[in-house]
C-alpha cells in the first residue's frame, strides 16, 4: 500500500493526517519567497537567451550553425537548474537550497565577464551580479534555512 494510500484511509477512518515529510508549517518567509523568485528569473533570462541562441542559429545565418545550435541547446539545459532549484525553493524543500547556491556561485565569475566586456554588458553584469549576491545572503540566512528544514549541526 503507498503512502498516499495509507492518507487516504487515515482521512476516511478520521484519524488526522501526517505531515509530508518536506512540509513546514507556518507560511513561507519573504526571503525564501524572494530567493525563489530571483533563481526562477535568472533561470528564465537563461531559457530566454538559449532559445534565442537556438533560433539565431536554426534561422539566422551564423558563422557556424552546428556551434550556435549546440550553444542554444547547453544554454536551455543549463536553465534548467536554476528553475529546478527555484521551484524546490518555493515548495520548501530542503535539497534545493544547494542547487541554488552553486546557481549564484556560478553567476558571479559570468557577470564579472559581462563586466569587463563593455558596452551594455557592463549592466547586464552589475545586474547579474546583485542578483547573485542577494540570492546568497539570503538563502544562507537562518530564517530560510529553518524554513528549508536546515537546523544547525549537532556536535556529538
Amino acid at each position: 500500500m503507498s503512502s498516499q494510500q495509507k492518507q487516504s484511509a487515515r482521512r476516511a477512518a478520521g484519524a488526522p493526517a501526517a505531515a509530508a515529510p518536506n512540509e513546514q508549517s507556518g507560511p513561507r518567509p519573504a526571503r525564501l519567497s524572494a530567493a525563489a523568485a530571483l533563481t526562477a528569473v535568472e533561470g528564465i533570462a537563461l531559457a530566454a537567451l538559449g532559445a534565442y541562441m537556438l533560433i539565431m542559429g536554426l534561422a539566422g545565418s551564423p558563422d557556424s550553425a552546428r556551434q550556435a545550435e549546440m550553444g542554444g541547446l547547453t544554454v536551455l539545459a543549463l536553465a534548467a537548474l536554476p528553475l529546478v532549484a527555484a521551484r524546490g525553493l518555493w515548495l520548501r524543500r530542503r535539497w534545493s537550497r544547494g542547487p541554488s547556491l552553486i546557481t549564484q556561485i556560478v553567476a558571479l565569475p559570468v557577470a564579472w565577464t559581462l563586466v569587463n566586456g563593455g558596452g551594455a554588458l557592463i549592466a547586464a553584469g552589475i545586474a547579474l551580479a546583485v542578483a547573485a549576491l542577494v540570492v546568497l545572503v539570503l538563502l544562507v540566512n537562518p530564517t530560510a534555512t529553518e524554513a528549508l528544514g536546515i537546523g544547525p549541526r549537532e556536535n556529538p
